[in-house]
């Protein structure tokens, strides 16, 4: 007997601010890598569909992207931020002020 099949992986790429196509709100759009990886007994072994696009976070319609356009958009994030990428190099949660020290 042999088991196989597929799963999904999701990975956020970039968040960025866009004029949406669908409401016309400036708004914050995710960029998002939609991967579909082939599985064989449970073990993922090769992607075959790899998709990409963008989502309004203010109205939730999802629009398709080529990789090239999902590239610039990344770039055009990163550049932004000064080239640091990511959350500007700090990590999660984490705030640019010092801590609150007592007197």
């Amino acid at each position: 007997m042999i088991v196989f099949g597929t799963k999904g992986y999701l990975y956020q790429l970039a968040i960025l601010t866009l004029v949406c196509a669908q409401c016309g709100n400036p708004a914050a759009h995710t960029l998002r890598k939609r991967v579909t990886k082939f599985t064989l007994f449970f073990v993922p072994l090769f992607p075959f569909s790899t998709k990409y696009a963008t989502q309004c976070t203010f109205c939730g319609a999802e629009q398709q992207v080529t990789k090239e356009q999902a590239e610039q958009l990344r770039s055009q994030a990163d550049s932004g931020r000064g080239g640091q990428g990511g959350q500007g190099g700090l990590p999660y949660g984490r705030s640019q002020q010092p801590p609150y020290q007592r007197p």
